[in-house]
């Protein structure tokens, strides 16, 4: 009898539990916030495009996080009013309003064409309490050196369990 109910919580415990539910995150366009005196850049909102897109869709793949969407209405609300790295409240306020238990913010600061980095947030809704804040640092300002410098961030430390060794 002791040796079958051994076997019973043996058998049990191989079972897999339940699968926790993704994580419901809302990710904002990110931001520029260039002191290089430069000023406007068709190619640097193109790259701030590419990035968003590519936090999203590595997010959703992650299979930890849904990526909620933002209606217009709510983009242009958020882009009427002060950056999202200024108004501390305004993203996890704004992710609370979708649905989401999380918000993301990326933005872009650009010191020069060679020294740009990147720092990705994410924020409780609608606590605005940090979960993860990381930044990384890149030299040159093209799509190829954005995009590294994001998948640098998500490789080792967003989603480093997702990444290969």
């Amino acid at each position: 009898m002791r040796s079958r109910s051994r076997v019973i919580w043996l058998l049990c415990a191989l079972l897999p539990g339940p699968a926790l539910a993704a994580e419901r995150i809302a990710v904002f366009d990110p931001e520029l916030y260039d002191t290089s005196g430069e000023g406007l850049r068709e190619d640097q909102q193109h790259r701030l495009h590419l990035l968003g897109e590519a936090l999203r869709r590595a997010l959703a793949e992650s299979g930890r996080y849904e990526v909620v969407a933002i209606p217009e209405a709510v983009r242009a609300r958020l882009a009427s009013g002060p950056s999202l790295r200024s108004c501390a409240p305004c993203a996890p306020d704004a992710a609370a309003e979708l649905g989401a238990g999380l918000a993301a913010t990326m933005v872009v600061h650009k010191v020069s064409n060679l020294i740009i980095s990147i720092t990705v947030a994410l924020r409780e809704a609608p606590s605005g309490a940090p979960r993860a804040v990381h930044s990384a640092e890149i030299r040159g300002n093209t799509d190829e050196s954005w995009l590294r410098g994001l998948r640098w961030i998500l490789r080792n430390r967003l989603l480093p369990e997702a990444s290969p060794k």
